[in-house]
């Protein structure tokens, strides 16, 4: 679908996610002839800056980090000429006249505003475009995570900007849920007849998915440490991961159609109590070690890291759903940093043959197990049980691989890229709603507050490890092992 004219307004315009990430984003889809030749990009910043700087400033931060295609003169210089930079204290409404002077005047245009500003600052810029009359019933949100540290500040953001533009106009971004994979998953499951029958707890084993990074907290320790693995990872991107796994089928592909089953699967999750909290989530944090050959400190050897942080670095957590489809299917949910490895994956394994009429025991056999991996490497892997070359009959895991880059020879988008695109369209299936960040929130909640409670330090786990040792104690007593630790030696 075109897209119609519009104005970009980047809040945070010269920060890090604009630099990295939005930037280049819009770039790409420049280069792909997906803006309207008169669309625009308004970067919002607080520092006083010329035009001529501030342009100066995108070519030696932003447009390094473009990485295909490759950033031709001509190509450059027709998307800078989209950029306006214009400076103001986004706290301050009377400062915002520049950006009333930058803006269109025309109700057909329409205005993004892309809040990349800590979530403190979101109720102020909203009230401060309502009072400047920048709100037109054709203006959009994005905001940003963190969206919230709790239930309670959810909820005071959902109202604050709730107060400003209708749910219908608000963007939630999870950049999860912008990857090529994800959306196969969407696909995966209600494009094919194949899985469906066997996507419930008769056939299902366990699921397992995992988001892994090697880097540490890198400069991010401000909001880190204050933040921890369960809010910046496992409270939006595992969960919203897990609900695409577990939801019913949505009666279409339509936004509400498809957040609502979403919402009934963080509805459904099994709520912790004390006891089956302390039993079914690991913390860690992570100490010297070594990633990749290199030696790399301890979290609390980190630039500016307090020297008794009891922040997590590391969480594991068994969770289960109430429904008939999946009630007694264990989910196994594990998100760290400084990992032996930098993957994103879930791994749905399916239940074990009851009986070998081969020459083999029934436990020699692999249970078939489908694996999506969402990076580095996108695309599907189903293992199955095949037998080896040569006289006798003898089994082995044999594996079917998807290679999403092999398959399908078309450019492929950023994540950024496409949920971009799909504010700039005014398509909401890949954002979240309102009272699903609520639910995410009153379910990890308890969590929280057992650990605040808790004066019990994280389990330390070295660098370029898979984390503390509880957490495959953890999934053991089920009898089942993370993916790497159970990958057949060859």
């Amino acid at each position: 679908m075109a897209l119609t004219d519009f104005d970009l307004v980047l809040f945070g315009g010269s920060g890090d996610l604009s630099m990295r990430k939005l930037l280049p984003a819009m770039y790409a889809r420049d280069v792909a002839n997906d803006l309207p030749a008169t669309a625009r990009i308004i970067c919002v910043g607080r520092a006083e800056a010329s035009q001529e700087e501030f342009l100066h400033t995108v070519e030696t931060t932003s447009k390094p980090l473009i990485k295909s295609p490759a950033v031709a003169p001509a190509a450059w210089a027709r998307f800078t000429a989209r950029i306006v930079y214009v400076s103001l204290n986004a706290t301050d409404a009377a400062t915002y006249a520049p950006l009333v002077d930058a803006l269109r005047q025309d109700s057909a245009i329409t205005r993004v505003y892309y809040l990349a500003t800590p979530p403190a600052i979101f109720a102020r810029i909203c009230e401060s475009l309502k009072e400047n009359g920048l709100v037109t019933p054709n203006s959009r949100v994005v905001l940003e995570k963190p969206l919230g540290r709790d239930l309670a500040s959810a909820k005071q953001i959902n109202a604050e900007v709730g107060k400003v533009f209708e749910e219908s106009q608000i963007y939630r971004i999870d950049h999860y849920l912008g990857k090529e994979t994800v959306q196969n998953l969407l696909a995966l499951r209600f494009g094919n007849i194949l899985f469906e029958p066997l996507w419930r707890r008769e056939w299902i084993s366990d699921v397992q998915i995992t988001i892994a990074e090697k880097l540490g907290v890198g400069n991010r320790m401000g909001y880190y440490d204050t933040s921890g693995a369960l809010r910046d990872m496992l409270q939006n991107h595992l969960l919203q991961l897990l609900c695409i796994v577990a939801m019913e089928p949505p009666t279409s592909i339509a936004p509400d159609a498809v957040r609502d089953a979403k919402l009934q699967v963080l509805r459904s999750l099994k709520k912790f109590t004390p006891t089956t909290l302390a039993q079914n989530i690991v913390r860690g944090q992570y100490r010297a070690g070594h990633v990749d050959g290199k030696a790399v400190p301890s979290y609390r050897d980190e630039p500016d890291a307090p020297e008794h942080s009891r922040t997590e670095t590391f969480v594991a957590m068994k969770a289960e759903i109430d429904t008939w489809r999946w009630a007694g299917v264990p989910f196994y949910l594990r998100t760290g940093k400084r990992m032996a490895d930098s993957l994103a994956e879930i791994v749905v394994r399916f239940k074990q043959i009851p009986h070998s009429i081969f020459a083999q025991p029934t436990n020699s056999f692999q249970p078939n197990s489908l694996v999506i991996r969402l990076q580095p490497d996108e695309g599907l892997r189903m293992n199955l049980m095949a037998k080896t070359p040569g006289d006798g009959m003898r089994l082995k895991q044999a594996e079917l691989e998807l290679d999403f880059r092999e398959q399908f020879k078309s450019p492929r988008m950023e994540a950024y890229e496409r949920l971009l695109l799909d504010v700039l369209r005014g398509q909401l299936t890949l954002f979240m709603r309102g009272d699903e960040l609520e639910a995410a929130w009153e379910w990890v909640e308890p969590i929280l507050d057992h650990w605040e409670s808790d004066d019990s330090y994280p389990v330390p786990y070295s660098a370029g490890t898979w984390g503390p040792a509880a957490s495959s104690a953890l999934i053991s007593r089920e009898g089942l092992q993370w993916r790497e630790e159970a990958l057949p030696e060859d």
